[in-house]
């Protein structure tokens, strides 16, 4: 379905909704392909192609609303998904911060060019060329012993949104990966690790032998482990795992759990929560960013933001119903699926660079601990209290000195991002991004 016809459709939608009495209603379409290859030692386990068409219908009467989803688009279907939603919103309890955006705030203009489509979808073929070249770079690693499988993808997904408040587009998104995990090691000596690539274009995609390499490298060099003296210790987060610590600043700071009262930052709007200079930005308008998009999920004009500016919070994440009920403005920040209402999401955040290197984090550090990786998830987001099962490597003297394993890393999130140094090596590759970071005075348990 082509963007004119996912309109049409929306608007036919919109438009029996009102004639059965709605107030208001908005709809989503969101048509999706998406085509992978998994093999394992070689051999192929999986090669799937998927295409799948969803749309889903909001309508409001007065302040109840009520939310419908299908992928059938007979018509007979779409008349029983109107009528369904609009039964459900006449008897559902009122929400005072529901509804949708006053027309004079809707995005208007141009699309920006964000780049977020590439329209090459690669061959089979190619996919099982990638996946093959990825595994048979780890395995060819001295020391890997097994492989738990590379698999290599893509995906395709067109969006559309209309609402009766006259707010209508659309936008691509495409997505191409690939990903190897292999084991080093034999018996109850072994060890894992992986590595992976995730871009909007094929052509910005890691080569595939340079990740299996990777892969493999990381295995071999985890065999060994020793477990750590429990003590209080500066912990340096690899990028791997420092983007888990601003994906816990946008929870806490998301307008619905403030609105609930059930954030640790709820009282912290305009105070220093890091230190001077640390700045986080949303970038909703990053040119391939992974979660760039042009407007948001209500319609409103989105742009980028620093939420952490000279380490003082500016402001919550909301969207409108969060933004209502804190007597605040959105920030444009709605995200959505076909099945439920809007809700509050960041894009592309990420932690400004600072201007040590990584190595000049670790330098000073007579012993600490050098965090890979993160099992578990032991946050009370009410208190801000951390605490998270870890490997990774030990450090002694400035430098890597061991791997170790079976750790714990704990701390509260609060004194942990006062106490929080960057490094300058930041690099986009998730959805949330950070550079290495050191954070002093964390308690590590180990022995």
């Amino acid at each position: 379905m082509n963007g004119d016809d996912a309109r049409s459709l929306l608007d036919d939608l919109l438009s029996r909704a009102k004639k059965l009495g709605a107030d208001a209603a908005d709809a989503l379409v969101v048509n999706s392909t998406s085509l992978s290859h998994a093999e394992r030692l070689g051999k192929t386990e999986r090669l799937e192609r998927s295409e799948s068409r969803d749309l889903g219908l909001r309508v409001f009467f007065g302040k109840q609303q009520a939310v419908v989803s299908s992928n059938d688009w007979d018509a007979d279907t779409l008349d029983e998904l109107v009528n369904r939603a609009v039964a459900m919103a006449k008897v559902v309890p009122e929400d005072p911060y529901c509804g949708l955006a006053d027309p004079d705030a809707l995005f208007t203009g141009e699309i920006p060019d964000l780049d977020t489509f590439d329209p090459v979808e690669p061959a089979a073929e190619a996919l099982i060329d990638y996946a093959k070249a990825a595994e048979d770079a780890a395995r060819a690693v001295s020391g890997v012993t097994n492989s738990e499988g590379a698999e290599a993808s893509w995906s395709s997904n067109a969006v559309m949104l209309a609402a009766s408040n006259g707010f209508s587009g659309g936008y691509r998104i495409s997505r191409h990966g690939v990903g190897v995990s292999v084991i080093a090691g034999e018996g109850t000596g072994m060890e894992r690790d992986y590595e992976f690539s995730s871009t909007v274009h094929g052509e910005d995609l890691d080569d595939a032998a340079t990740v299996g390499r990777a892969a493999g490298e990381r295995a071999v060099k985890r065999l060994n482990p020793r477990k750590a003296s429990t003590a209080k210790a500066p912990v340096i987060y690899d990028p791997r795992v420092s983007n888990g610590l601003i994906g816990h600043l946008a929870s806490g700071i998301n307008g619905a759990a403030i609105a609930r009262g059930t954030s640790f930052l709820k009282e912290a709007m305009g105070t220093k929560v890091f230190a001077d200079g640390i700045t986080i930005v949303d970038d909703p308008h990053r040119k391939r960013g992974l979660r760039s998009k042009p407007f948001d999920a209500e319609g409103l004009a989105n742009a980028s933001m620093n939420f952490i500016e000279d380490g003082v919070l500016t402001s919550w994440v909301m969207d409108l119903r969060s933004a209502r009920q804190l007597g605040l403005e959105s920030t444009a920040r709605a995200s959505r699926g076909v099945s439920g209402p809007p809700s509050p999401s960041v894009t592309n955040l990420y932690m400004a660079p600072g201007a040590a290197t990584p190595e000049d984090l670790m330098a000073d550090i007579k012993s600490g601990f050098y965090v890979t990786e993160l099992m578990g998830f032991g946050i009370d987001m009410i208190t801000g209290d951390y605490s998270r099962g870890a490997a990774g490597y030990w450090i002694e003297n400035g430098e890597l000195a061991y791997p170790v394993s079976e750790m714990t890393v704990a701390g509260n999130l609060k004194e942990m991002f006062v106490n929080l140094t960057p490094a300058n090596n930041l690099e986009f590759k998730y959805g949330s991004n950070a550079p290495t970071i050191r954070i002093d005075g964390m308690t590590v348990a180990g022995e």
